[in-house]
């Protein structure tokens, strides 16, 4: 779908956004919003819509996040006019990729030998990032280190440091909405498209998962995946109003193996088909990649699959 800058085009079916139907008449809705000078800025813009949508979450909150994603997609294909972009760095986004820091080098380095045991690394910390600084600190490792490098998440999302006391920051892991579709995932959940739409906000994806290099400790990665298996229901609670049943992630076959989940006790229910996470129209061909799940609750396969 495309459009000259400046113009909207309009629909006559309904189009889908982050996990919602949007009908002519939502997108009505949302140009006049945009055209409101009463809402200067996107994230304005975003909280209004989801004011006047009733678009929130679990716990009644706005799903503001959501909403300046589905805004952003919808004025790349034309539906929407938006206000230029505040506080934008110079080419108008945080880099993707980033040079490492050399900083983490010499704190490596200065620690002494490199541990080869998770006794040697000493007690690890696991914490939430919730300050700017430790942000920056995720933001900077998953940019200078991950293969898929940062990109910014959607909606509800946490994200977690580890450190220890000697070698410093070790781990960088973040979790944020699941994939839409994945018909591995749904045929092992027993999901049909009712119940997903209605319950996919209790899947949670492991998005980003990193052991900063070049530390190398056996059992180190499927010890913190274990961690945070405990760890995150309580810390989603207290920020969402709400608890998650079930983990996901995609490891791209060809590239990993898989061991780290599979030693973590995640189970491997099959493969994608090699198309992105929010590809509804098979336009963009991507990698292969693995499924593999985490129930966080016992009787996560009756919560997810019950449609009331």
């Amino acid at each position: 779908m495309a459009a000259h800058p400046g113009r909207t085009v309009a629909v006559s079916t309904p189009v889908r956004y982050h996990g919602r139907d949007f009908t002519d008449a939502d997108l009505q809705v949302i140009r006049a919003l945009c055209a409101d000078a009463a809402y200067p800025t996107r994230a304005a813009i975003a909280r209004a819509v989801c004011d006047a949508l009733d678009w929130r979450r679990p716990d009644g909150r706005r799903k503001d996040m959501a909403a300046r994603v589905a805004l952003l997609r919808m004025a790349d294909d034309g539906l929407v006019v938006l206000p230029e972009p505040r506080h934008v760095t110079a080419n108008g986004r945080i880099p993707r990729y980033a040079e490492p820091d050399p900083q983490l080098a010499l704190d490596l380095e200065a620690a002494g030998p490199a541990p080869t045991s998770l006794d040697e690394l000493g007690g690890v910390e696991l914490a939430k990032v919730d300050t700017p600084a430790a942000s920056k600190r995720w933001r900077t490792l998953i940019a200078a280190h991950h293969y898929l490098g940062y990109t910014p998440f959607a909606g509800a999302q946490l994200r977690y440091l580890a450190h220890t006391p000697r070698h410093g920051t070790i781990a960088a892991l973040g979790f944020a909405a699941s994939a839409w579709k994945c018909a591995a995932r749904d045929t092992h959940i027993g999901w049909n498209p009712a119940t997903r739409q209605a319950r996919l906000h209790q899947v949670v994806g492991n998005a980003r998962f990193l052991i900063v290099p070049p530390l190398r400790v056996p059992n180190l990665a499927s010890h913190l995946l274990a961690r945070v298996a405990r760890q995150l229901p309580a810390d989603w609670q207290h920020a969402y109003g709400y608890q998650p049943v079930l983990l996901e992630t995609f490891v791209e076959t060809g590239r990993f193996t898989g061991a780290t989940y599979r030693a973590a006790n995640w189970t491997h229910v099959g493969q994608t088909k090699g198309r992105g996470k929010l590809d509804r129209n098979h336009h963009h061909a991507v990698p292969v990649k693995d499924v593999y799940l985490y129930p966080l609750h016992r009787n996560w396969r009756r919560i997810l699959t019950d449609p009331a």
